[in-house]
C-alpha cells in the first residue's frame, strides 16, 4: 500500500523507480484489456514504432491519454508531467511518480526536467511529451510548443506522432466520472530529425509536420473532411 505521506520523489536518473518498469509493463497490458473492453479503445499502427530511443508526442485531451498512447505504443513510457498535477492527491502523486513521471515546472525554465528527459533518450528510453502544454478541449485550441521537437533532435532519435481520439468524451475536461464512449488512437510516421537538418527552422518544421499528422489523423477518426 502506497504511503500516504511523503510522496515518492521524482526519480532524477534515467529508468524507473525500483518495481516501475514492471508496473509500467503491466499497466500497458492491463490497460490494453481494460480499455479496450470498457470504451472501447482500438489502436492503428502499432507496426510504425521504431526500436530504440523515442519521444512520443500526442495530443492531450483526457486524463486517459498517458495510458491510451502506452498503449497504443506499446511501451512503458516516462510522461513530462506539468507539477501543478500534483499537490492535490498523496496516492495520485506516488503513483504518477513510481511510473516515471517527469515533473515539469510552468513557473520557470524546465532545465533540470529537460535534462533528464535526454539522460532518459540517450539511455535507450523512452519519453513521452504533450506539446499543446495541457488538456484542451478541441484539437487546435492552442498552438503547439516545440519541446518534443527540440528533445528528438537534441537526442538524434525519431519524434512519434500519436492521435488520440474521443478520450474527451470518455473522460473529458470538466468531468470526473468516465464514459463507455469509443477512443481510438492512431500512431503516424516517425519523423527524423535528420530529414529536417537543411531547413531554416528544423524545430520549428519537426513541430509543423507533428501537427499535420496529428491534425489529419483527428479529423479522419471524426469523419471530418481535412483542412
Amino acid at each position: 500500500m502506497p504511503p500516504s505521506s511523503p510522496t515518492l520523489e521524482p526519480r532524477l536518473s534515467p529508468g524507473f523507480p525500483w518495481g516501475g518498469r514492471t508496473a509500467a509493463r503491466a499497466a500497458v497490458g492491463a490497460g490494453r484489456v481494460v480499455l479496450g473492453r470498457y470504451f472501447p479503445l482500438t489502436c492503428e499502427g502499432r507496426e510504425r514504432v521504431p526500436a530504440g530511443p523515442l519521444v512520443v508526442a500526442a495530443n492531450h485531451f483526457s486524463h486517459l491519454d498517458p495510458v491510451v498512447v502506452a498503449v497504443a505504443t506499446g511501451r512503458p513510457i516516462r510522461f513530462l508531467a506539468v507539477d501543478e498535477l500534483f499537490g492535490r492527491s498523496p496516492f495520485f502523486d506516488w503513483l504518477t511518480l513510481w511510473l516515471g513521471a517527469v515533473p515539469l515546472p510552468r513557473t520557470r525554465p524546465p532545465l533540470g526536467a529537460l535534462r533528464l528527459a535526454l539522460a532518459e533518450l540517450d539511455a535507450g528510453g523512452t519519453v513521452g511529451v504533450y506539446p499543446e502544454g495541457m488538456r484542451v478541449w478541441v484539437w487546435g485550441e492552442v498552438p503547439a510548443k516545440r519541446g518534443a521537437a527540440w528533445l528528438a533532435r537534441r537526442a538524434g532519435v525519431p519524434l512519434l506522432p500519436v492521435a488520440v481520439a474521443g478520450s474527451e468524451e470518455a473522460l473529458g475536461r470538466g468531468t470526473t466520472r468516465a464514459s463507455r464512449k469509443p477512443i481510438r488512437a492512431v500512431v503516424g510516421e516517425p519523423i527524423h530529425p535528420a530529414d529536417f537538418a537543411g531547413f531554416p527552422d528544423p524545430v520549428g518544421d519537426m513541430t509543423a509536420e507533428w501537427q499535420r499528422q496529428v491534425g489529419a489523423a483527428l479529423h479522419r477518426a471524426y469523419g471530418l473532411r481535412e483542412p
